[in-house]
């Protein structure tokens, strides 16, 4: 017995329409190749499937136990034609993540590594950038996805939770600051602040958290490594987040956990309501949701 996927859409195409005419048009099929087809899978099974007369085709008992057999079967080979073309697609393809420096620099190098390794064919884009530009690229469709640390909760791109940043004082090693076992916003007022610039996350955060009592800027700069470098020399001390500490972890520097309220960061990873992912991107989606950062990274005295 030889019964193909194509005789078995064909007696469905038949079961669904009880019409020769319509049946062999779905199939894409002349009516009398149609009709040959079908008394072939009855020859090959041995039983009648449809009952015929001039005006009406019924199925058989036989054909609607076989129906049932028949759409389970076809059902099943269409999920293993489509898992197995989807997997295919994951070898090959591009896919492009806006993301904030912090996670940029030193989160996403060794997970893309890992994620090269099990998908070689893929070609990944990346934009480290401030969460705004991070929410443009993915609302002007260039690029599939972005982490950010703002909730871009619109008609047009959705936002779901991605992961949580402490905050943490760092100031020179000694500082009368690393001293306290649990700094207050009013202790870190009275000395020199070197801040991020207006336009950051971590900004606006620090700037919620320590109102009415601002901190005491002395310089405001762009880089996390250029603030390493000011505190470093001990123009002043900074506050920032768990994600950025490996630019921080030196002799020079003291590290402490602040627990202020309010201050602690998320971050969401934010899509298009209106278009899905392609397999190399929802690949890549799944590969960076299944490899988060740690709610708390560890922190130590310099």
């Amino acid at each position: 017995m030889n019964v193909s996927s194509r005789d078995l859409r064909a007696f469905l195409a038949l079961a669904t329409e009880r019409n020769f005419t319509r049946a062999a048009a779905a199939c894409h099929l002349s009516q009398p190749a149609f009709s040959a087809l079908v008394r072939q899978l009855e020859d090959s099974l041995g039983v009648r499937l449809f009952d015929r007369s001039t005006r009406h085709v019924e199925l058989s008992q036989e054909g609607v136990e076989f129906e049932r057999s028949a759409r389970r079967v076809l059902g099943e080979l269409d999920a293993l034609v489509l898992g197995m073309r989807e997997r295919a697609a994951r070898e090959r393809g591009r896919v492009s993540i806006a993301l904030l420096p912090s996670l940029a620099a030193d989160w996403l190098p060794p997970v893309l590594a890992g994620f090269h390794a099990a998908h070689p064919g893929i070609e990944i884009d990346v934009a480290d950038v401030l969460s705004e530009p991070c929410i443009e690229r993915v609302r002007g469709g260039r690029f599939d996805f972005a982490l950010a640390a703002t909730r871009a909760e619109t008609p047009e791109l959705r936002a779901e939770p991605f992961c949580s940043d402490s905050f943490h004082l760092v100031c020179p090693t000694g500082h009368p600051l690393s001293q306290l076992r649990d700094p207050r916003p009013r202790d870190v007022t009275a000395w020199p602040f070197i801040h991020l610039s207006r336009t950051s996350s971590v900004r606006q955060y620090l700037d919620a958290a320590t109102h009415p009592q601002p901190l005491r800027s002395i310089l405001e700069v762009d880089q996390l490594a250029t603030v390493a470098g000011m505190v470093r020399a001990g123009l002043g001390v900074s506050i920032v987040p768990a994600l950025t500490l490996y630019q921080f972890r030196s002799a020079e520097l003291d590290i402490r956990p602040l627990r202020w309220p309010g201050l602690n960061r998320r971050i969401y990873l934010v899509r298009r309501r209106d278009r899905g992912l392609s397999p190399a991107a929802q690949g890549l989606y799944d590969w960076v949701m299944a490899h988060r950062p740690q709610k708390e990274q560890p922190t130590r005295r310099g």
